[in-house]
């Protein structure tokens, strides 16, 4: 039954994904809270022949979902969202603001740093202001300002060390230092919303930046005289790449191009979602700026940008083996294993190990969600014959 508490449970019969490899007929043993290596005789075996055993998925840049925003609602509003994004298989997410007043963004930080401290949350991403108004998307153009580095270390203190990640268009004046500042403090300093060139993003990444915010998005194409950021961020192994698999954001080829050049070792899949995911087409805000859903496509109202996404990681896994035949094992490393090593939390999550919470997806045949479980827990829990 949803919602009860596994205790003592093995998963049998499944294809289990583990770091090691694909194991048919799977086995996989919970204890309480945690993935055991055994289990006891009186055990509550739960069979799962034709489906898979993935670890649960890890979001580590998202808006909101559900009709609700991690930029600007209440703290219930935001447990909605996560809820509904745990519903679709994510057991860990990172909340990403947009671009707003300084005030505003170290209020929010408030806020979501209280949801990371009580475990519901990964952590804080801070998605401008610091950004190019050249390649703002859909941030308020009013509110960009140069990533000053005492306002940095102010979003920093807001966030009570639960911020993980920035966002920094790193040419910018006072991008170098903001970057250099970041990796100082541990928290991830992303390449995005930039409109650097080559030469200037090859700086920031040897002072320390360490992860593309969605790659090809927001940034000036590769050209073959002017290579700009997105040569630079595919060819160094110190860059992992996040990539947006709703079939909007990229085209096949445009993944399996990144998949080619940084390997699966390499790649973040995100939702870079906002409120409309898990919810439906209409009218929303994200941050200041009116958003219109259609067709599950997210734009702004006026200038008609991409507007993040209404995508759910769900949707991304199931995209990337059956549209784009990424093997299973390398979108689990993308979808689980990467963003948890970037956060810092593969100690607990990412990977199905003894010892690691309880948090797994299973799926069908055809790769379609049939069973959530988080810490244990059964969030969805999957049906057997």
């Amino acid at each position: 039954m949803a919602g009860r508490a596994a205790d003592s449970t093995v998963l049998a019969g499944a294809r289990v994904v583990l770091p090691t490899g694909t194991v048919e007929d799977g086995r996989v043993a919970v204890e309480s809270t945690r993935i055991s290596d055994s289990a006891p005789e009186d055990a509550r075996v739960i069979d799962l022949p034709g489906h898979w055993v993935v670890p649960g998925f890890v979001d580590m840049h998202n808006h909101g979902g559900g009709g609700a925003s991690f930029t600007s609602g209440t703290v219930d509003e935001v447990l909605h969202g996560i809820r509904t994004h745990r519903e679709h298989g994510t057991t860990t997410l990172v909340a990403s603001t947009v671009t707003g007043e300084m005030d505003f963004l170290a209020r929010r930080a408030g806020i979501l740093s209280e949801l990371v401290e009580q475990g519901d949350l990964a952590g804080v991403h801070f998605e401008g202001p610091f950004i190019s108004p050249c390649r703002k998307g859909a941030h308020s153009e009013d509110l960009l300002r140069d990533p000053d580095p005492a306002e940095v270390r102010k979003l920093l203190d807001a966030a009570r060390g639960t911020a993980r990640m920035f966002t920094l268009a790193t040419e910018l004046p006072g991008g170098i230092d903001s970057v250099r500042l970041l990796a100082e403090h541990g928290v991830i300093a992303a390449i995005g919303h930039t409109d650097a060139t080559y030469e200037q993003t090859v700086e920031a990444i040897d002072a320390g930046a360490t992860v593309a915010t969605h790659l090809f998005n927001a940034m000036p194409p590769l050209a073959h005289r002017e290579p700009g950021p997105i040569a630079a961020l595919l060819e160094d192994d110190r860059i992992t790449v996040e990539l947006i698999n709703d079939g909007t954001h990229l085209h096949p080829a445009i993944l399996e191009l990144a998949y080619h050049h940084k390997g699966a070792g390499r790649v973040a899949l995100i939702t870079d979602a906002m409120d409309a995911a898990g919810f439906g087409d209409g009218l929303y805000d994200l941050g200041p700026l009116a958003v219109s859903v259609t067709d599950g496509v997210a734009r702004l109202v006026e200038g008609g940008s991409i507007a993040g996404s209404t995508l759910t990681l769900d949707t991304a896994f199931r995209r990337a083996v059956t549209i784009d035949r990424i093997p299973v094992e390398d979108v689990v490393r993308s979808i689980s294993a990467n963003p948890a090593r970037l956060l810092g939390v593969d100690d607990r999550v990412g990977s199905l190990e003894p010892g690691k919470d309880a948090d797994l997806v299973v799926l069908d045949e055809d790769f379609v969600l049939a069973g959530v479980m988080r810490k244990g827990e059964w969030i969805i829990e999957p049906k057997t014959a």
